[in-house]
């Protein structure tokens, strides 16, 4: 017997034979599985190596589950990179007070993602992974576009709710300010990454928090 699919209270369903029973999960549920286990196979050991075979098998599933829910491995890596940067923004954000200075709040934002830094190393790694591998092929392109779509969103986010809670404005466009913002935490986690000076991408980044306050006003 295949992968089946079926409605089950009005969810679809991706049933998979597992010996004498039926391994029953919605097809959202599923996918989100496969997600984590790519993201997992990444990390772990290179994007290179994830693999349809290999997510399969980390996942625990068959490899027509996999292909049932992704089309192909790039619509697989576009998953990823949807949510590959978000554990530490969420972090970053989660992290700021109800009430600060600005100078106060952007310390910090950087302390807090500084820290998820030097522990999700290998989610660092990843992030740049994907973006190496979409410049490398034409077919992975929309994955880097949707990884930077993203991590400039969750920019706006932030820069948005920094500002509610400290009573500043903005004085110059969002738009800019976010690309800034996502080029240099890029920046500063690539040369950590290959230089490991914390010193100089821990003062780099507190530095850059400084020049963000230098851009606001009082509200």
């Amino acid at each position: 017997m295949g992968v089946e699919r079926v409605r089950g209270d009005g969810v679809d369903l991706v049933l998979e034979p597992r010996g004498e029973t039926m391994n029953r999960m919605s097809v959202a549920e599923r996918r989100q599985q496969l997600v984590g286990a790519a993201i997992t196979v990444a990390r772990t050991r290179g994007i290179d190596a994830a693999t349809v075979r290999a997510v399969a098998t980390q996942a625990g599933v068959s490899l027509g589950v996999v292909h049932y829910c992704f089309e192909d491995k790039s619509e697989l890596l576009r998953a990823v990179a949807e949510q590959a940067p978000g554990e530490a923004s969420v972090q970053v954000i989660d992290a700021l007070p109800h009430r600060a200075t600005i100078v106060d709040a952007l310390s910090l934002a950087v302390e807090t993602l500084w820290r998820s830094m030097r522990e999700n190393r290998d989610a660092r790694i990843l992030s740049h992974e994907l973006t190496v591998a979409g410049l490398r092929d034409d077919g992975l392109t929309d994955v880097i576009q949707t990884q930077y779509a993203q991590s400039r969103t969750t920019a706006e986010l932030f820069l948005t709710r920094i500002a509610e809670v400290t009573q500043v404005e903005w004085t110059v466009p969002m738009g800019p300010l976010c690309r800034s913002m996502v080029a240099v935490v890029d920046g500063y986690s690539l040369a950590w990454l290959v230089d490991g000076d914390d010193e100089a991408a821990h003062g780099g980044l507190h530095g850059y928090a400084r020049y963000l306050a230098g851009l606001t006003r009082p509200a």
